[in-house]
């Protein structure tokens, strides 16, 4: 755990456990991790900027005309936390899965979270790991949390950006969320030179920057109808608009059970016979290839033909190399 979130979940754990009002100096005081050896004005700052961040994470402080905090029950929780002990211990192990995932972008919030449960988080306590991101972990993990921040806050973003087809270029965006699949992270965002909202991959973005101007003051409004889930897609969707195509899929009889289960709400499945039939809108011939593989056998791809030649290809070549 970083001094700076073992400070907050400090804090919070002291805020909820007083029984009244208590002033910046008991804080000073008794909380671990204000540094000892700061001036008043430096412990302040530090202070209200942990206060700001316990509040963006649903914990109400509230403060009085003098000075003094208090933890503000009735605005952090909305109903009262009645947990049984088998439903606290599932919570926690859930929590602790991901609490140290270096690809994992939001383990202070749930370290703040699990507070509300109890006063001991620790990740050693279960032998739990998980690896929501398959490449680059920690990078991702880093960046989705520069990027959930600048989409809570409505702040303009530039990064850098190398496409599906190789081509790199500066980008300037209004990030409205994130989603993680298939082991990916990806950032949905209005690209302000192109004026349409796109998707892009974490992983191929760099170089991220997130506007300092006015730190409280949002640059942008997110439309109101905005859902993140309307832009998750199968791996083979991800690509430029240009490159966009209908596949065919054929799914057997012994497969066509399962059609239903990969297809999702994406494209059109309809039966043939004892067999399924998928057509369906691709941007990428090599990751459909992958798929049908991955999820093989019992699914082939019957058009278009470009695609059927890159996987018979892909096969003869994994052929020639084990025999």
């Amino acid at each position: 755990m970083s001094e700076a979130v073992e400070r907050l979940v400090n804090l919070a754990l002291f805020l909820a456990s007083a029984r009244g009002a208590v002033t910046a100096a008991d804080i000073r005081e008794k909380v671990a991790g204000y540094p000892t050896e700061a001036d008043d004005g430096a412990f302040k700052r530090m202070l209200e900027r942990d206060k700001d961040t316990l509040r963006s994470s649903g914990l109400a402080i509230a403060a009085d005309d003098v000075g003094n905090y208090r933890f503000d029950r009735a605005a952090s929780y909305v109903a009262p936390l009645d947990l049984s002990a088998d439903e606290a211990a599932a919570l926690r192990a859930a929590g602790l899965a991901v609490l140290d995932d270096p690809s994992f972008p939001f383990s202070a919030d749930l370290r703040l979270a699990l507070t509300k449960i109890t006063a001991e988080v620790e990740a050693s306590d279960l032998p739990i790991a998980t690896a929501l991101a398959d490449e680059e972990p920690a990078r991702q993990g880093r960046l989705v949390a520069d990027l959930s921040s600048a989409a809570a806050r409505c702040k303009r973003i530039a990064f850098g950006y190398t496409n599906s087809l190789g081509a790199s270029g500066p980008h300037e965006a209004e990030p409205y969320g994130v989603f993680l699949h298939d082991g990916r992270w990806y950032l949905v965002a209005r690209d302000t030179a192109r004026d349409e909202v796109r998707t892009y991959a974490v992983g191929r973005m760099a170089d991220l920057e997130v506007s300092a101007a006015a730190p409280k003051t949002p640059d942008f409004e997110r439309p109101d109808d905005f859902d993140v889930a309307a832009f998750i897609r199968l791996p083979f969707q991800y690509g430029p608009a240009s490159a966009a195509f209908t596949a065919r899929l054929r799914f057997d009889a012994n497969s066509a059970w399962r059609a239903k289960r990969l297809a999702g709400r994406h494209g059109v499945l309809a039966p043939d016979g004892d067999e399924a039939v998928w057509e369906v809108e691709a941007r990428s011939a090599g990751r459909l290839a992958q798929y049908a593989i991955e999820n093989g056998p019992g699914i082939v791809v019957e058009g278009p033909e470009h695609v059927v030649r890159l996987l018979a290809e892909g096969l003869d070549r994994a052929e020639a190399a084990h025999a």
